[in-house]
């Protein structure tokens, strides 16, 4: 390992096979910084960034003990050295057999659990595994939510919803929690980001609730995770940042 290696600074990013946790692993690789990736799949051959495949692990954040074991692997990574931000950004949103938003009437139970689990708890989880770390590398935690977690979204499930606002109100606690060790912890709201999700007809719905006339892009998410966990951000900390194009007002 080089002198630059060493210097380099790390982040692990939870969800970025695709959309905006793929836009994130090339914003902060771009900026210089090791990226560890984490997802319950294993690491795609057609992914571009560099040591992707020996910085990534395969964790199901569905399932406690697959958690626990890919936290003691991200800290025999880590080696000692400082991790200098979590990005929690994968989540699951189950949708019926029809492709349909699932309500509160229609939603399996077990699937609120595990959407509670990958949403929610995995979140947390990882953030006091790797808190010893955090605190080594003056870090910074952001937690993805959504605008669906403040209103009643023509797409989004009820439990996705419910998950992300208890994300947010998460957020707040862990700002006061891990703020005294100089862990700074924030949230991320995004709105209707332009992702091979969104179909045409989706579009036509939305388009006339956002001022803006238009969809985000992921660039534009990934952007302001990286000011998040950069030095311009280092007081910024209990906050959520709607990125939707004036949406939530």
């Amino acid at each position: 390992m080089t002198d630059h290696d060493k210097d380099k600074k790390t982040l692990v990013l939870t969800g970025a096979s695709r959309g905006i946790g793929h836009a994130t692993v090339k914003r902060f690789s771009e900026e210089g910084w090791r990226v560890i990736t984490c997802s319950r799949n294993a690491f795609p051959e057609n992914c571009p960034w560099p040591a992707g495949e020996e910085d990534h692990l395969q964790i199901n954040l569905s399932d406690r003990l697959s958690i626990e074991a890919g936290i003691s692997e991200l800290l025999d990574r880590l080696d000692g050295k400082p991790l200098n931000a979590l990005v929690n950004n994968a989540a699951i949103s189950p949708k019926t057999q029809d492709g349909g938003r699932m309500d509160s009437k229609a939603t399996p139970i077990e699937d609120w659990y595990e959407v509670f689990q990958v949403n929610f708890f995995a979140p947390i989880m990882l953030a006091r595994g790797l808190a010893d770390a955090l605190k080594h590398g003056n870090g910074t935690i952001v937690n993805v939510t959504s605008i669906a977690g403040s209103r009643v979204h023509d797409f989004a499930g009820t439990a996705y919803a419910t998950s992300k606002a208890a994300l947010s109100a998460l957020t707040r606690e862990m700002a006061n929690d891990f703020g005294s060790m100089g862990v700074r912890v924030n949230a991320i709201a995004p709105g209707e980001i332009k992702t091979d999700m969104i179909s045409a007809d989706t579009e036509k719905v939305v388009l006339p609730n956002i001022p803006m006339k238009r969809l985000g892009t992921t660039k534009e998410v990934a952007d302001s995770i990286f000011f998040l966990c950069s030095d311009e951000a280092s007081y910024v900390n209990g906050a959520e940042l709607h990125i939707n194009g004036g949406q939530h007002v």
